[in-house]
């Protein structure tokens, strides 16, 4: 008992701080006196900063009376702590009590009060008392509430629609000084615009006239929907037949297996217009089994090569019509050798053949000298070396000779339609791009009188004076179809004497991209009585105005085209029966 004097006066060893502290005057009164103090500047709470309760609650608790501080013996290890008082028996809190202390004293710190700060804060920056303003000061006033206005100070009622003051502010508005102040307090707010994309944008409207389908063409769809299931047709006669193959080959769906419904020994004329799916083994099954063909259309016939066109040589003795769109792969042996089996030839139409060259010319026109349709379209190797034979043709009727890769010369054209241009009834020289106003003058003027169908797309040289000139003096006798599509410097002249030339007999008319074009000279259109199919497609001044007073005049109208006419709204007036093609749904005319 060490440092403690007993009844005996015996002391036992002292530590050397205890010895200090009773030289210096400190003794267990003084202790005493400072934990006093220290307990009334805490208050009745208990618990200690590190979390423990005192030893009079741990006595309460277990039904002990508790022991005064002053009679705990004083630690001399702690008596050099000044601000500590006197420790007595502890013990720990668990964690639960531990987490709740904490969270009421985080609560008590969010009480304190604007004073408890004052002392903190920058006397020069922080903001005098009477600026702060309380949270409740904040929040609107409840409506039905009396308010003052805060710019002409008018008591009123507040409403939903009472709006905040923006300058003089704070306060609301009245209704009055609302309006007044530019803004209606009682309009409702716009809705957000939905955003459209970009194929939304550009959606195209066509106006059709949908008929009630007839018999006949429900009957056809439902054959061509289960032509695998479908043994034979039967005598159903060709004119059926060839809508059948049509509605097949819209969808792809003729094969092999399906394709031979419609062979027969009897057929005379056979149209195949999708032979995607027919390979060379189907192509020679063809001409097997239909031995008596005169005339013969296959399109999309990539797998024809040089046995398939040999067999044919053999096959079809009595083929004087052929026509085919992309034989890429028959070369010229192949071709000299049908030319040479089958002189009765009168039509060869040709498109996308990249290997028929000068030779095949040569041999066609020696072994089938009695041509009337001939048409040479998309052919890589034409040029004017193949003119003088065409123009050997001495019954030929039908010219086609458009999309070359190199257009042929204004001179050499014009020498061929010197020699064969007064028979000729159908005319197309599209693509030749050197073709311009003189080639009109000299030579469809001078040497083409006859013609029933014309097509000059893609001239781009040519002009708005030398079209209107060459109409004013051409004399044709029954031209129905004409073709002047994307001729950008062709306009409203060209239009007015085309019309007075070609107008009364007009059955087709195609002036895409006639950007010199007016909204008068568009109207006038509408004196072509016999017109049924119109395109003025990018004609910039083609409107609702120009497209009604068409429909009015033409009573034979039956489709109108107007692919970028951006003037022609959803509100363009119709016509029954008639079919107008490209207008753009996302147009509006302007409010004025």
């Amino acid at each position: 008992m060490s440092g403690r004097p007993g009844r005996n006066n015996v002391r036992g060893p002292t530590s050397a701080l205890t010895e200090f502290l009773r030289e210096s005057g400190i003794d267990h009164a003084l202790i005493r006196r400072r934990g006093q103090q220290q307990q009334a500047e805490a208050g009745p709470s208990n618990v200690s900063p590190d979390g423990n309760l005192g030893a009079t609650n741990e006595g309460e608790q277990n039904g002990e009376p508790s022991t005064p501080a002053g009679d705990a013996a004083p630690d001399s290890d702690h008596l050099d702590s000044e601000d500590e008082a006197p420790a007595g028996k502890r013990r720990k809190l668990s964690k639960v009590a531990m987490e709740k202390c904490k969270a009421g004293a985080k609560k008590k710190a969010i009480k304190f009060d604007d004073d408890d700060y004052d002392g903190e804060e920058d006397a020069y920056t922080a903001l005098s008392k009477s600026l702060r303003t309380n949270k409740s000061s904040d929040s609107k006033p409840s409506i039905g509430s009396r308010v003052k206005c805060a710019k002409c100070s008018k008591q009123f009622t507040m409403t939903k629609y009472t709006m905040a003051a923006a300058d003089p502010g704070p306060g609301y508005l009245c209704h009055i000084c609302s309006k007044e102040s530019g803004t209606d307090p009682f309009k409702k707010p716009s809705m957000p615009r939905k955003r459209k994309s970009a194929a939304e944008k550009r959606s195209i409207t066509n106006y059709q006239e949908k008929k009630f389908p007839t018999l006949v063409s429900l009957c056809t769809k439902i054959i061509s929907k289960h032509i695998n299931d479908v043994e034979a047709f039967g005598d159903i006669g060709s004119v059926n037949l060839d809508r059948i193959i049509r509605a097949l080959c819209r969808n792809r769906s003729l094969t092999p297996e399906n394709v031979t419904l419609f062979y027969d020994v009897k057929n005379t004329n056979l149209n195949v217009y999708d032979g995607t799916n027919l390979e060379p083994p189907a192509l020679k099954t063809l001409a097997l089994l239909n031995p008596n063909l005169t005339s013969l259309r296959i399109d999309f016939c990539g797998h024809l090569d040089d046995p398939v066109l040999d067999a044919w040589s053999s096959s079809l003795p009595s083929l004087t019509s052929l026509e085919l769109l992309g034989p890429f792969l028959v070369r010229v042996p192949a071709w000299i050798s049908f030319f040479q089996s089958h002189r009765q030839l009168n039509g060869l139409l040709l498109n996308q053949s990249p290997r028929f060259d000068l030779e095949c010319m040569a041999t066609l026109t020696t072994c089938c000298p009695n041509l009337t349709k001939l048409r040479l379209k998309a052919i890589g190797k034409l040029d004017d070396t193949f003119l003088p034979y065409i123009s050997s043709l001495k019954h030929l009727e039908q010219l086609d000779l458009s999309s070359p890769s190199t257009s042929c010369s204004q001179d050499g054209l014009i020498g061929l339609l010197h020699r064969c241009g007064t028979r000729l009834t159908h005319l197309d020289l599209s693509g030749h791009n050197e073709l311009g106003d003189d080639f009109l003058m000299n030579g469809i003027r001078e040497y083409a009188p006859n013609l029933i169908s014309l097509r000059l797309d893609n001239l781009s040289t040519l002009t708005d004076e030398g079209v209107a000139g060459f109409f004013r003096e051409w004399t044709p006798s029954s031209l129905s179809t004409l073709s002047i599509a994307r001729a950008p410097d062709v306009g409203t002249q060209a239009l007015s004497a085309l019309l007075d030339c070609v107008g009364s007999t007009l059955s087709a008319l195609s002036i895409n991209t006639w950007r010199e074009t007016t909204a008068e000279a568009l109207t006038s259109i509408a004196t072509a009585r016999e017109l049924q199919t119109l395109d003025v497609g990018w004609n910039r001044a083609v409107d609702n105005w120009v497209i009604k007073a068409i429909m009015d005049g033409c009573p034979k109208l039956e489709e109108i085209k107007c692919w970028g006419c951006n003037r022609i709204t959803v509100e363009c007036p119709r016509k029954l029966n008639v079919n107008l093609l490209g207008v753009e749904k996302d147009i509006y005319v302007a409010a004025n």
